[in-house]
C-alpha cells in the first residue's frame, strides 16, 4: 500500500497526509483526498458511463464475479490490515468478507435473470378509436455515476466493495467511493482488487474510483458534483442529514439513499415473556452486545408489561450482560460518543441503572437501564440511538400501553415481537402500526444479522433512512440506481436491451 487514491485507473497522491488510528499496530500515513481529485474521478465516471451504462448484463456480471475473485485473492492481507485498523476479530472479518463476495455474486446472478429491468410492453393499437395507441416499451435504465460513502462499522460489506457499490455497478452505474478514515488501508486494498478486475474485464478506468478521506470538503464536493446522479451512505444521523441537505440544495437535486440507524424496538408480549422470559433475555443480551453493539440493527429498546415476568427478564438480561467482557470499538471517537450517550441516559430523571460495566479508552462494556412508560415518553434521549452495547428496558402498566408506545415511535430499521399463541390478538393490533414504523418486522428472533437475499429490506421511514421506499441490502437495492424509460414506436433492434 502507498496510501494513494485511485482516480481514473491511476494511483494519485495528495499534497497533505493524515495518519490512521489503528486499534493495534503502528499508524500509517495516507494521502488525503481533495476536491480536485473528486472532480477528476467524476469526470472519468461520466466518460465511463457512455460505455458501461450500455454494457450487457452478462458483461457486468462477469465484472462483479471477478471483483469477488480478486478480493478473495487478497483475503489474508485484507484480514490483517482490517484487524489492525478496526480491532475486529479475524473470524468476524472473514465472515464479512464472505458476505461481501457473496453479495457481489448474488447481484451477478440477479442481473443475468433480467427481472430487475421490469420490462413492460403495450403493443401499438393503430385501429383504436377515437385515437390509435403507439407502441410503448418500458425498461429500467441506470441513472449515471453514483457516489458511495464507506461505512465505519462494516469495513467490507458496507464500504468500498459493499452493497451500495455492488448494486450500482450491477445497474450499470460507475462508482466513486469516498473511503472511511477508520479503515483507509482496508479500503485501499479492496479498491486495488476492484481495479484489477476492471483491467481484466477491459472496462473504462472511470468505472470505479476510490478517494481517500480528506475531511468534509471531499464529501461535500462529491455530492455536489453535477455528474453524480445518486448517493449511497451508511452512517450517523447527523452526518447523513448534512449530506442529504446538500443533495437537496443542488441546482438539480439528486436522491440520497442514507441508512442512518435506529434503536430497533423489541416488544415482549405477555404470554411469551411469562413462558420464555429468561431465554429471551439471554438472546437479547447477546444481540445487544454483538460486535460491541456496533450494528445499525442493535436492539437497544425492549418493552414489557411491568410485573414478575418483566423483573425476571431484567434480572436475567443483567446476569448475561455482566458476563460479557468489554470489547474494542471501531474508533476512539465512537467510544467517546458511546460514553457520552451512556452518561446522558444515566443522568435522566426516572431512569435506573441496572448494569454498568467498565468502559475505558476504546473498550466498551455493557450497560443496562430501566425506565417506566411515563419516563420514556418524557425523555427524547431515550429514543436516540446509542451506538454500542447499551440497552433500555421500558416497563408498561398494561398491554394496551404497547399500542400507544408503538404509535409514538419514529422510523426504525427493524421492530421485533416476541410472542406466543396467546399473544396473537395483541400482535395483530401491533403489526399495522409497526409496519408503518419499520422496514423489517421480526417474530421471536433478534434483528442483528441481516440476510443478503431477494426478500430482505434494510431501510425504513426517516430517521432510520432517508428514503423509505428503498433498501440497502438485498437484490431490490439495485432499484435505487435505476430509472424507468419508455420507448415509443422505437424500431426493433435499435435499443438492444429491449429484446
Amino acid at each position: 500500500m502507498d496510501g494513494k487514491s485511485l482516480i481514473d485507473g491511476a494511483w494519485c497522491a495528495g499534497q497533505e497526509t493524515f495518519g490512521s488510528s489503528p486499534a493495534s499496530g503502528e499508524p500509517r500515513d495516507y494521502h488525503a483526498g481533495t476536491p480536485a481529485m473528486v472532480a477528476d474521478a467524476c469526470t472519468a465516471a461520466e466518460a465511463a458511463f457512455e460505455s458501461f451504462g450500455c454494457s450487457s448484463a452478462d458483461e457486468r456480471a462477469v465484472f462483479l464475479e471477478r471483483i469477488a475473485d480478486e478480493i478473495e485473492r487478497r483475503g489474508d492481507a485484507i484480514t490483517e490490515i482490517a484487524m489492525s485498523e478496526t480491532g475486529l476479530p479475524a473470524a468476524r472479518l472473514e465472515g464479512e468478507r464472505g458476505r461481501t463476495t457473496g453479495q457481489l455474486r448474488l447481484f451477478a446472478d440477479h442481473i443475468r435473470k433480467g427481472d430487475y429491468l421490469d420490462r413492460r410492453h403495450d403493443p401499438a393499437l393503430p385501429d383504436r378509436q377515437p385515437l390509435p395507441r403507439p407502441d410503448l416499451r418500458l425498461i429500467q435504465r441506470p441513472v449515471g455515476p453514483v457516489a458511495v460513502f464507506g461505512a465505519s462499522n462494516f469495513p467490507l460489506a458496507f464500504s468500498t466493495a459493499g452493497g451500495d457499490t455492488a448494486s450500482a455497478l450491477a445497474a450499470g452505474c460507475p462508482v466513486v467511493v469516498k473511503g472511511h478514515p477508520a479503515h483507509p488501508g482496508t479500503g485501499e486494498i479492496v479498491a486495488e482488487a476492484i481495479d484489477a478486475a476492471r483491467r481484466v474485464c477491459d472496462l473504462h478506468p472511470g468505472v470505479f474510483s476510490f478517494v481517500h478521506d480528506g475531511g468534509t470538503a471531499v464529501g461535500a464536493a462529491l455530492v455536489r458534483d453535477p455528474r453524480i446522479r445518486a448517493v449511497g451512505f451508511t452512517g450517523s444521523l447527523r452526518g447523513g442529514r448534512a449530506l442529504f441537505d446538500l443533495c437537496a440544495a443542488r441546482p438539480e437535486p439528486i436522491p440520497f439513499f442514507g441508512e442512518l440507524g435506529s434503536v430497533n424496538p423489541v416488544f415482549l408480549l405477555p404470554a411469551a415473556l411469562g413462558r420464555r422470559g429468561t431465554e429471551i433475555a439471554k438472546g437479547w443480551a447477546a444481540s445487544l452486545t454483538m460486535g460491541a453493539g456496533q450494528f445499525c440493527t442493535n436492539p437497544g429498546l425492549a418493552f414489557a408489561v411491568a410485573g414478575e415476568a418483566a423483573d425476571t427478564f431484567v434480572a436475567s438480561a443483567a446476569d448475561a450482560l455482566r458476563g460479557i467482557a468489554p470489547q474494542t470499538m471501531l474508533t476512539q471517537a465512537m467510544a467517546d460518543v458511546f460514553c457520552d450517550g451512556r452518561d446522558r441516559i444515566a443522568g435522566l430523571a426516572g431512569v435506573g441503572t441496572v448494569v454498568s460495566t467498565g468502559s475505558a479508552g476504546r473498550q466498551a462494556g455493557p450497560h443496562l437501564f430501566r425506565a417506566d412508560a411515563e419516563t420514556f415518553l418524557g425523555h427524547e434521549a431515550l429514543r436516540d440511538e446509542v451506538f454500542g452495547p447499551l440497552g433500555v428496558v421500558v416497563t408498561l402498566d398494561s398491554a394496551e400501553d404497547m399500542i400507544e408506545i408503538a404509535r409514538s415511535l419514529e422510523g426504525q430499521l427493524t421492530a421485533t415481537l416476541h410472542m406466543g399463541d396467546a399473544d396473537r390478538p395483541l400482535a395483530r393490533r401491533l403489526l399495522p402500526i409497526l409496519e408503518r414504523k419499520a422496514g423489517r418486522l421480526l417474530a421471536n428472533g433478534f434483528p442483528t444479522g441481516v440476510e443478503v437475499a431477494d426478500a430482505m429490506v434494510h431501510g425504513g421511514p426517516y430517521p432510520a433512512s432517508t428514503n423509505f421506499g428503498a433498501t440497502s441490502v438485498g437484490t431490490l437495492a439495485i432499484r435505487r440506481f435505476l430509472r424507468p424509460v419508455c420507448y415509443q414506436d422505437m424500431p426493433e433492434g435499435l435499443v438492444p436491451h429491449l429484446a
